[in-house]
């Protein structure tokens, strides 16, 4: 209970009670029935608040909080936190919803970036396989030119008959490789130097790489083995420099000079294919020279 002296909250100037409601020295009874106090005891005695102004007081001690209220209605202190309001069920709702446009929004954001780089992945690859043949290509011939398998002056690449093991005789471009190749499998694991290659494009199977070693006994009499390079490559052209009208001219064939011998090309022309998507690499090829290859 919370009280108050006489001299600051019911004591007027005359002496007399100050507060509203009955007078509290009435009668020597009271209102209980309890003697009531002398004037001059009454001055100290504290003085009790009646209910009714008790209820519309509130103090705050701390982090509680009293209300005459509370007090009787729940019989003590009560916390703020206890009458903290909670979330209602459309706020819930709404955020579900929120949450859920979110997803579907990052959802589709990932699958977009995703199909508009597969977009270009074929062509992407595409270029790659191309690059990777060529190269391939190119470091096999520089090899093929080094000495001592190859003479100064000369071109390492020739053009004699190849009988392959389906089909008939044809003048290929044939090169030696005198350590072999890493594109090459041999049987038994068993790999031989000095490995004659040659290079054919055949229809639906691409650009093929023929091959045996001749130090093999049976190399005139067995056909070579064979390894496909790349299936996307539709077509192998020859290109010829002339060098008295300096132009340069595209053959589909090895040309043959007047005396029937087959004229080996400067350049190799490769012709790719890949749904749709073509490109076209040229390849020189090397003669040997003195002195460190300018390669």
């Amino acid at each position: 209970m919370i009280s108050a002296h006489k001299t600051n909250l019911c004591e007027g100037r005359d002496g007399r009670s100050a507060l509203p409601g009955p007078d509290l020295r009435r009668s020597r009874t009271g209102r209980a029935g309890r003697p009531s106090l002398p004037a001059d005891e009454a001055r100290s005695t504290p003085v009790r608040l009646p209910i009714s102004d008790l209820e519309r007081s509130t103090l705050n001690v701390g982090r509680w909080t009293f209300r005459a209220r509370d007090r009787h209605r729940h019989g003590g202190l009560s916390s703020d936190h206890d009458h903290g309001r909670g979330f209602t069920l459309l706020e819930v709702l709404l955020s579900i919803a929120l949450v859920a446009m979110l997803l579907i929004l990052m959802n589709f954001t990932v699958f977009s970036m995703g199909e508009l780089w597969g977009r270009g992945t074929d062509r992407r690859l595409f270029s790659q396989h191309v690059t990777a043949v060529t190269r391939f290509l190119e470091r096999e011939l520089q090899t093929a030119s080094l000495p001592p398998f190859a003479k100064i002056g000369d071109t390492p690449v020739t053009a004699p008959e190849i009988k392959p093991i389906a089909g008939n005789s044809d003048n290929l471009l044939t090169f030696t490789l005198p350590s072999g190749s890493r594109l090459i499998a041999w049987p038994d694991n068993r790999p031989l130097p000095e490995v004659v290659c040659s290079l054919q494009v055949r229809e639906n199977e691409g650009l093929i790489l023929l091959w045996h070693s001749s130090l093999e006994t049976k190399f005139n009499d067995d056909p070579p083995r064979e390894t496909v390079i790349s299936s996307l490559v539709t077509e192998l052209d020859y290109d010829y420099y002339d060098s008295t009208l300096k132009t340069w001219t595209t053959e589909t064939a090895l040309k043959k000079d007047q005396t029937g011998a087959v004229t080996t090309p400067q350049r190799l022309r490769l012709k790719f294919l890949y749904d749709k998507m073509t490109q076209e690499r040229v390849i020189s090829l090397p003669t040997a020279t003195e002195g460190v290859p300018m390669f």
